[in-house]
């Protein structure tokens, strides 16, 4: 810290030694000097933030955005998104791997399995982000505060008659909130399943139509 503040006193020293009206004159020079420092450290500081938060974009990534037609805005979204659901998604992982209650909710629900397999559907089709908003901006965070909080409560020493109450209405919460995450994943790969069953159709159709496969 005082080597980063050195610099700054040496200038206002050298300032002032040059200055025929002293501290007053300085003044305004000072105030300058130290807004310009902070807004160069904030500046530094994002972006140092956002280095640290979102992977390093590969040439060969941004070429595949671009030739989707992702504008420069849309891709950033994306990536900070997919990052920020891929931290929620382990620590979804790492409550249920510790608590037996929300194992039993996972079995039942396979939220966690399906959380991942959305995940790689949007990384495949990115510009289909906005299909996926209630499973990014809603469910899968909630789920998450959720699971938190019921891990980090379960595990009082000393639990009171409230405590319990709170503990199994949250778990029917929890269950309730996984069950949607089934439904998200279900809602975005219906097209798949409407363009497979359109297949089946077709194939059904030329099969039926085919003398060597009629019945005999």
């Amino acid at each position: 810290m005082i080597k980063k503040i050195l610099p700054i006193i040496a200038v206002v020293v050298g300032l002032l030694a040059f200055m025929e009206d002293g501290i007053d004159g300085l003044i305004p020079y000072i105030l300058l000097i130290g807004g310009g420092y902070l807004i160069y450290r904030g500046i530094f500081s994002r972006k140092k933030k956002k280095t640290e938060e979102t992977p390093f974009l590969t040439k060969e990534k941004e070429t595949y955005y671009k030739d989707l037609g992702m504008s420069e805005s849309e891709i950033n979204l994306f990536r900070d998104t997919m990052n920020s659901s891929k931290k929620q998604i382990l620590q979804l992982q790492k409550n249920i791997a510790n608590n037996a209650k929300l194992k039993a909710i996972d079995l039942r629900h396979d939220c966690l399995k399906t959380s991942k397999a959305l995940f790689k559907e949007l990384t495949k089709e990115p510009t289909r982000l906005p299909e996926a908003s209630q499973f990014l901006y809603t469910h899968l965070p909630n789920l998450v505060d959720l699971t938190n909080h019921f891990v980090e409560i379960n595990e009082h020493q000393v639990k009171s008659k409230e405590v319990y109450g709170k503990l199994e209405e949250s778990s029917r919460i929890i269950d309730q909130m996984a069950a949607l995450i089934v439904k998200d994943y279900q809602h975005f790969v219906s097209n798949d399943l409407e363009d497979l069953d359109a297949d089946m159709n077709l194939a059904k159709e030329h099969i039926e139509n085919d003398p060597d496969f009629q019945t005999k």
